[in-house]
């Protein structure tokens, strides 16, 4: 068998030896945000290939879905070679076995290499990994790397996130960690004047097309994210980008108390073999303040209401879907019965239109004040849910991406049908104080602050009060 010397048949480009050179070093975490086309994929497929040869042990290729990651890497054809990427990083001659059902690829070195989704991160089995590429991760699930980050701190792993931005979501809060610590952290963010890979004229053929096929705002705003790596471009389809993006230059996602004499009531999505997902909320003379949120999948009526125990607030109402009462629970009944068998008494939201859930939410946001920590999560949520985008059409579809973000986005529409009802009485108005003042001019004439018409009302009033 011929010499293989990897990476394989590749070399980094001038601007990729920046991060290449960390890794070698040892580095465990990396962020670099590149533009499209300046080669993440193919820079953490060939250092994964590398480091599997180096190490033994389990390294996953993560998607925000498992079902995009046929398409965009398994199947995915270097347009200047002709060849499949993943042949060109895990070469035939290295491999025992290639398992293209799972999509895994067992080495002869005895690591194994495998295509994953960040949607079922916590139901995948095996060994764990020491080795993690988390593939548009602005798009992903944050909570994956809530859960698998305590594997890779204990077996010494590596994790790297490769995106281009998606908003100033989970991905940019993330960014700003790692400039803080450099030494921990490689970060970086390259645009096409950086790199240089894309000139000036195919740019704007690109951003063009796009404002042809998405339209002014949405073209430019695509453009900006991908070659220029803009976190304050407009995220294309997304519904509460423009509330969420006006509740942070407010100031209005900030710490938060709960106040002690106001109860606290919560909205919920109840899922069936995902996520449930609370919001927790009091309503106040000016405005809402969304103090909490509380998302879990897997679990039980009892876990949720334990979860509501713990937090020990004040309680008021409880908000579910009007199709709770159809839902079962694992039990037997519907999810009313059970939570009412566990003394909680949940109403049900009427039913409406997903537009007019998507409108109440809108309405809503300006009205809130969210707690920046303990909410971190439902926002992030917020800020990434999205219309679904029709390729065949070429348009924005009128449902949603059903993902991550779908289970807190739900919830929060059915605070936006309930919380008015809670609105706190507003004060009652002041009566306009009746002033009359004598004329100095001997004339005994009176001058009042009042009008003619309020002068009249005013006595109509108290003759019906005085019968």
């Amino acid at each position: 068998m011929a010499e293989i010397i990897l990476p394989n048949n590749w070399t980094p480009r001038p601007y990729q030896r920046r991060f290449w050179r960390r890794m070698e070093q040892g580095c465990k975490r990396a962020i670099p945000i590149w533009h499209r086309r300046a080669g993440k994929d193919d820079v953490v497929l060939h250092w994964t290939a590398t480091a599997a040869h180096e190490r033994k042990g389990v390294y996953w290729h993560m998607l925000p879905q498992a079902n995009q990651a046929r398409k965009a890497v398994w199947d995915a054809i270097n347009p200047h070679t002709g060849l499949k990427r993943i042949d060109e990083a895990f070469p035939l001659q290295l491999r025992k076995s290639t398992r293209s059902q799972d999509m895994a690829i067992e080495l002869k070195c005895g690591s194994m290499w495998q295509l994953v989704g960040s949607d079922n991160f916590n139901s995948l089995v095996g060994s764990p990994p020491i080795g993690i590429v988390f593939s548009e991760w602005a798009l992903a699930d944050p909570a994956a790397w809530a859960y698998l980050s305590p594997i890779l701190e204990e077996n010494g792993g590596w994790g790297v996130f490769i995106t281009t931005p998606r908003g100033k979501n989970h991905a940019h809060r993330m960014l700003q960690k790692a400039r803080k610590h450099p030494e921990e952290w490689f970060s970086e963010v390259l645009t096409i004047e950086d790199t240089g890979i894309v000139t000036p004229e195919r740019y704007e053929a690109i951003r063009k097309d796009r404002v042809a096929e998405f339209g002014e705002v949405f073209g430019e705003a695509m453009c900006e994210q991908e070659y220029r790596c803009s976190f304050d471009a407009a995220v294309l389809g997304a519904y509460f980008s423009k509330e969420m993006a006006d509740a942070e230059r407010d100031g209005r996602i900030c710490d938060l108390m709960a106040d002690p004499e106001q109860p606290v009531h919560t909205a919920w999505d109840l899922g069936v073999d995902d996520s449930t997902a609370i919001w927790f909320f009091q309503v106040l003379a000016g405005g809402l303040n969304v103090i909490d949120y509380y998302e879990s999948s897997g679990a039980g009526a009892e876990h949720y209401v334990n979860v509501l125990k713990e937090r020990g607030y004040p309680y008021g109402r409880h908000f579910m879907p009007h199709d709770a009462k159809v839902k079962e629970w694992g039990t037997g009944r519907t999810r009313v019965e059970t939570l009412q068998s566990l003394k909680l008494t949940p109403e049900l939201i009427p039913d409406h239109s997903f537009a007019d859930g998507i409108q109440a939410a809108r309405v809503t946001i300006p009205r809130c004040r969210f707690d920046a920590e303990r909410c971190e999560r439902g926002l992030d949520a917020l800020r990434s849910y999205h219309a679904k985008y029709d390729e065949e059409a070429r348009t924005l579809a009128k449902i949603a991406v059903h993902d991550w973000s779908s289970h807190a986005a739900d919830a929060f529409r059915y605070l936006a049908m309930a919380w008015r009802e809670l609105r706190a009485a507003e004060p009652a108005p002041v009566p306009k104080p009746e002033i009359y003042i004598g004329a100095t001019d001997g004339s005994g004439r009176m001058t009042s602050n009042l009008t003619f018409r309020e002068m009249v009302e005013r006595q109509a009033k108290r003759m019906d009060r005085d019968g």
